[in-house]
């Protein structure tokens, strides 16, 4: 719980209790300033839960972005990963290629 939703709800209670003095004792600007004592710890309890909320999410959205992060850094190395692969098939692919043509040239030429 932070600071602000704390002292709201220390405003609100000291508040009520402010209140129900005045009320009793019928001194109405008492009862008036426990009632705006409420309203303020009302406001106070609601910025701190806003804050805890927005705490939470940016939270949340940070693990998010991490998990996200590795995933896509997974997914760049395994297609870099079957780039080589490929260029590496396809240079082992034309050396062989050129080298039978080459066998081929050299066996007609020796007949």
């Amino acid at each position: 719980m932070n600071t602000e939703k704390a002292e709201g709800k220390f405003d609100q209670v000291a508040g009520k209790i402010k209140q129900s003095v005045g009320e009793t004792i019928g001194n109405e600007k008492l009862a008036n300033s426990g009632a705006a004592d409420q309203v303020k710890g009302a406001a106070k309890e609601t910025w701190g839960n806003a804050k805890d909320t927005v705490a939470a999410v940016h939270d949340d959205n940070k693990a998010n972005a991490r998990v996200k992060g590795e995933d896509l850094k997974h997914r760049a190395e395994d297609t870099a990963h079957n780039l080589r692969e490929k260029i590496t098939t396809t240079a082992q692919n034309v050396r062989d290629t050129v080298n039978e043509k080459l066998d081929n040239i050299r066996h007609d030429h020796q007949r």
